[in-house]
């Protein structure tokens, strides 16, 4: 299967992440191009923030053995052309003395770093939350192909196996109105079936290469099959709205320009959704925005659904037993960020957790927290 440039985490890698603790854990955001002769300047800001992260160790008195191992693993990946050679819009880096992890991103992000005994993902979350990613099952009865898009980046049709060519042949007619051997599959009522076992087929194709992610999908399509297709498909992340026209007058390039405004749609009535669950839950007492309360329900499993602002830093401790959280006014090696912190406690419980903009949150805050219960 041939993909883009773009790492998106799974569900599985976050808490990998989430629980890693090291008396070191570096995480930097970079803002980067697709563009290959353009990478240097993001090569250089990354030089920039590995120096900030090194000060900030150096201060606090880091073992020097083990910080060089940790600077080496960065400057490592600095001077890998190979690697700048591809990257997205952003690059996540989460480092230790011990090991690197890498992803490319979608998303625009502020460049950033932070130092602490944990990873800062807030803006990692935006990746999940809002991924400029889809994919794009263009159907028709003469052809069908998978094509992945993102954002400011070349669209791909993928090599999915087992893909049928065309309905036709996914039968074993030379035409949808075939008759069958008994004479019992002929007319409008043969054609309908046969569009079933068509869609099966694909749709069985896509499972194995779909497995596991929340990728949006959107489905162009025209007539019957739209129908016939939202029957059949067993992926969860398929998108109300579909381009109704055509796939086989339509390019790559034509579809994702399609499809752009389809996602757009989805995220602004997913933020909407939100906003209205939060004012129905908050007539029940079961929200907050207060960082301290959500801090404690975060602690005690109590967060169903939080956003939280990607681009904010409050430095400071939560208590592991009582959530109580500790604000300091300097942001060293030491402290890591608070309401990334919620952010990750209400994860490792199952919480769904939206990396957005400020703007988006009700109340305009730092976070914005649905909870399971009344505190």
């Amino acid at each position: 299967m041939t993909m883009l440039f773009v790492d998106i985490p799974t569900r599985p890698e976050f808490a990998s992440l989430a629980a890693v603790r090291s008396d070191a854990c570096v995480s930097l955001y970079v803002k980067t191009t697709p563009v290959t002769r353009e990478t240097d300047a993001s090569r250089i800001e990354m030089g920039n923030l590995v120096r900030e992260a090194q000060k900030q160790l150096e201060t606090a008195g880091f073992d020097e053995r083990r910080l060089e191992a940790l600077v080496d693993h960065l400057n490592d990946l600095i001077d890998d052309t190979d690697f700048w050679r591809f990257q997205a819009n952003s690059l996540a880096v989460f480092a230790t003395p011990e090991s690197i992890r890498t992803y490319r991103l979608a998303n625009d992000l502020n460049s950033m770093v932070q130092v602490s005994d944990r990873f800062h993902l807030k803006p990692l979350f935006r990746a999940t939350t809002f991924p400029h990613t889809a994919f794009i099952l263009a159907l028709s009865e003469n052809a069908v192909r998978l094509v992945e898009t993102h954002a400011d980046l070349p669209p791909r049709t993928i090599k999915v196996p087992d893909m049928p060519q065309d309905a036709a042949s996914a039968v074993g007619q030379s035409a949808l109105n075939d008759r069958s051997y008994s004479g019992r599959l002929h007319g409008l009522e043969g054609h309908n079936i046969r569009m079933q076992q068509y869609v099966r087929q694909v749709d069985a194709a896509l499972r194995p290469v779909l497995a596991g992610r929340e990728t949006p999908l959107v489905l162009a399509t025209t007539g019957r099959l739209a129908s016939v297709f939202t029957q059949i498909n067993g992926y969860p992340h398929l998108l109300p709205d579909t381009i109704a026209e055509s796939p086989d007058r339509l390019t790559d390039t034509e579809l994702t320009q399609r499809a752009r405004p389809l996602l757009d749609k989805a995220y602004a009535r997913e933020i909407a959704e939100m906003r209205d669950l939060f004012d129905r839950r908050a007539n029940d007492r079961r929200t907050t925005t207060d960082i301290s309360d959500a801090a404690r329900a975060a602690t005690f499993g109590a967060i169903e659904t939080v956003l939280v602002d990607i681009d904010s830093v409050l430095p400071g401790f939560v208590d592991d037993e009582s959530g109580a959280v500790t604000f300091v006014e300097t942001d060293d090696a030491k402290a890591y960020e608070i309401v990334d912190e919620i952010a990750a406690r209400a994860f490792a419980t199952g919480a769904r957790v939206l990396g957005v903009r400020r703007e988006d949150i009700p109340g305009g805050g730092e976070l914005a927290a649905i909870l399971r219960y009344p505190l």
